[in-house]
């Protein structure tokens, strides 16, 4: 009997072939299927031409080719024609099967399909897979979460195909139930949109202070590189800052428009955010960034017609590029500590037993935010599993607190050039808050009474007794409900 297939894969775009090239690799026999199916044939006959990868017409036909339970895997655009698929797989299905949805969906949609799936019968995985085309090849960050009964049927082939760390740990491990693997890897994104925005910053503030040109920016990131900064996306910014375009001859980074895209999951975890109620600023500033981007036609404008100083540095270009390389890592850890605890806050909300120690271990390797002090992140979870904020490890306490001097003299010699530096600025100010016994709530909190009668707390009364004030001494005793913390 013809053997069949270990999984099948549907979406032979850019990350669907690349996985699946992965997956041959490894030892297992593929299926695969597009809409358009002349992509099918081309992918036969072209990357995957005399592999163990079987091409299909068909959904029917994709889903007779696979060993039982079968896996079919959907790497298809997030959105609805995640579900479109979903219906057309479900009917051909039996019980025990698993669909498992490798694309960036939205994890309130993994909740809602991880329930209807399994009111079918069958199982469903919502997984996040980090690392862009080369890692989908060679071994991305994989955050799956769902129908816990599915994961012992394709731990082997994710495990098998994700990055590994120096010690041969797999960059996948299972994260909870329902939409736990998706909310990880939006939180994952969200941390991506903060660390490419301060990287951003910091090239801003070396040409536009320090006047640098392309070429010695990117030695300064490469000498970076070599230290506590060691990541990917330092790794990459170094080698686009020593481009040359082909065309002109100019730097290539000077000739791509300064507007930036999004897909949406900075958006998701910044709305989550406010959703949980958890200060997440710098991950916040970095989409509104991309949206001041976006509005190029009008900056234009305003650039003629609103003042500003123009930038004028008089002191040590080596003093202020070490200064520099302190606010990145400061407002780095920030960042950070801001995605952990969005991750606390939601572990609690959507009662999934998160690993925090093991999610940092799944970064460390394939995704887009690998960097070297993962490894520090996993070891203050690995010491402190309560651990409440990043920020209390002693780690991270005292290479912020070293940073400091530098950090705020970055961020006050940009105010005073008039360069725009979002994320180091909403990190710091993170920090302060975070580090502050008494911050000015207790004015906002008395200005809500005043105008709303929505009470409040005293400090010389036990904790959850609340109160209000007849400030003018003509309102009444009714007061809101909707004091809220």
């Amino acid at each position: 009997m013809e053997k069949k297939s270990d999984i099948g894969l549907i979406g032979l775009a850019v990350m669907g072939e690349n996985l699946v090239l992965n997956m041959e690799s490894h030892g297992f026999q593929v299926a695969v299927f597009n809409r358009t199916t002349s992509k099918v044939d081309r992918f036969l006959d072209g990357r995957a031409n005399g592999k163990n990868i079987v091409g299909c017409h068909s959904i029917e036909e994709l889903l007779a080719n696979l060993e039982r339970p079968r896996k079919v895997f959907l790497l298809v655009k997030a959105g609805a024609a995640v579900d479109i698929f979903i219906d057309a797989i479900i009917p051909h299905l039996e019980p025990g099967d698993i669909i498992i949805d490798g694309g960036n969906s939205h994890f309130p949609d993994t909740i809602r399909r991880t329930d209807h799936v399994e009111s079918k019968g069958l199982l469903y995985i919502g997984t996040g897979v980090s690392g862009g085309e080369e890692g989908a090849l060679k071994g991305p960050s994989i955050m799956p979460g769902g129908s816990a009964a599915a994961w012992p049927h394709v731990k082997e082939i994710f495990q098998s195909i994700s990055a590994k760390v120096e010690d041969g740990s797999p960059c996948c491990e299972w994260l909870g139930n329902d939409g736990a693997g998706h909310f990880v890897k939006m939180v994952h994104n969200g941390i991506e949109y903060g660390d490419m925005q301060m990287i951003c910053e910091a090239y801003a503030l070396m040409r536009d202070i320090l006047g640098m040109e392309p070429a010695e920016i990117s030695t300064v990131f490469g000498d970076w590189n070599k230290g506590e900064l060691d990541s990917y996306l330092i790794e990459i910014t170094r080698d686009i800052l020593a481009k040359t375009d082909d065309e002109t001859g100019l730097p290539m980074v000077d000739v791509i428009m300064d507007k930036a895209g999004q897909k949406g999951t900075g958006r998701w975890t910044s709305l989550a955010a406010l959703d949980l109620g958890v200060s997440a600023p710098t991950i916040v500033e970095a989409v509104f960034a991309r949206a001041m981007s976006a509005i190029k036609d009008e900056r234009l404008v305003a650039s003629e017609i609103l003042a500003g100083p123009g930038a004028h540095f008089t002191g040590s270009k080596k003093a202020f590029l070490e200064d520099l390389r302190q606010a990145l890592f400061a407002s780095k850890i920030c960042s950070y500590a801001q995605g952990y605890q969005l991750l606390r806050s939601a572990g609690a909300e959507y009662k999934w037993d998160l690993n925090y120690g093991e999610i940092a271990l799944m970064w460390r390797g394939g995704c887009i935010i690998r960097a070297q002090f993962l490894g520090n992140i996993k070891e203050a979870f690995d010491n402190q599993p309560g651990l409440q904020n990043l920020l209390l490890d002693d780690y991270f306490k005292n290479a912020v607190e070293s940073s400091q001097r530098g950090w705020r003299n970055v961020i006050a010699t940009a105010v005073v050039n008039g360069v725009s530096v979002p994320a180091f600025s909403s990190a710091l100010a993170y920090y302060d808050g975070y580090r502050s016994a008494v911050l000015p709530a207790n004015l906002l909190q008395a200005q809500r009474d005043y105008f709303g009668a929505h009470t409040y707390e005293r400090l010389d009364k036990p904790a959850g007794e609340f109160f209000h004030t007849n400030w003018t001494g003509t309102g009444g005793d009714t007061v809101s409900t909707t004091y809220n913390v």
